[in-house]
């Protein structure tokens, strides 16, 4: 017997699929330059500050979002996680133009920052592929009412998602001092 109700069932399949295809994507089109193509396309070095921003704006947009539902605020909550979704998407979308449009650029810590550097970046990578499945199931358990399954996968999505943000903030500071403008 299905414990899923028929908003759940009309979403799954579109996020299981999304949440192999977005970081397939990704990942081909960070090693695609769009100068390979012919295409005279100024590097998008302006872009590491702002969408480290926006990591750190999502991170703040979770913790208020979370703060909502805690005081009662249904709308607000609501209102906030969707600007946190659109955030993260707007993220990834100046990400992949930054990299189809610039050499990728090496961290040049030595030592023990290096291996911190290394873990911050590598949990921040596979975590950032894991949460595209954790927020899309637990978005739509809100859409179809389910909200005790929602509340039951926001305590598992919500720290692993605000993690993500805030070591995207830290991976870029740590490697902006190696960006060559």
């Amino acid at each position: 017997m299905s414990t899923q109700n028929p908003t759940e069932k009309r979403y799954r399949n579109w996020i299981i699929i999304l949440s192999v295809v977005i970081p397939v994507a990704v990942a081909v089109l960070f090693t695609i330059k769009l100068k390979d193509f012919g295409l005279d396309v100024e590097p998008l070095t302006f872009l590491p500050p702002i969408y480290a921003g926006i990591n750190g704006l999502t991170a703040l947009v979770l913790i208020l979002a979370v703060r909502a539902i805690k005081n009662g605020n249904r709308a607000t909550h609501e209102r906030l996680m969707k600007t946190a979704i659109g955030l993260s998407v707007l993220f990834l979308l100046m990400y992949v133009a930054y990299h189809m449009t610039s050499d990728s650029t090496s961290f040049g810590g030595e030592g023990f920052i290096r291996y911190v550097y290394f873990f911050i970046l590598i949990t921040h990578i596979a975590l950032s592929i894991i949460i595209i499945p954790l927020v899309l199931f637990t978005y739509v358990r809100a859409l179809a009412e389910r909200f005790d399954k929602h509340k039951k996968l926001a305590r598992i999505t919500y720290p692993i998602w605000l993690y993500v943000a805030i070591t995207g903030v830290i991976v870029y500071l740590m490697i902006s001092p190696y960006y060559v403008h």
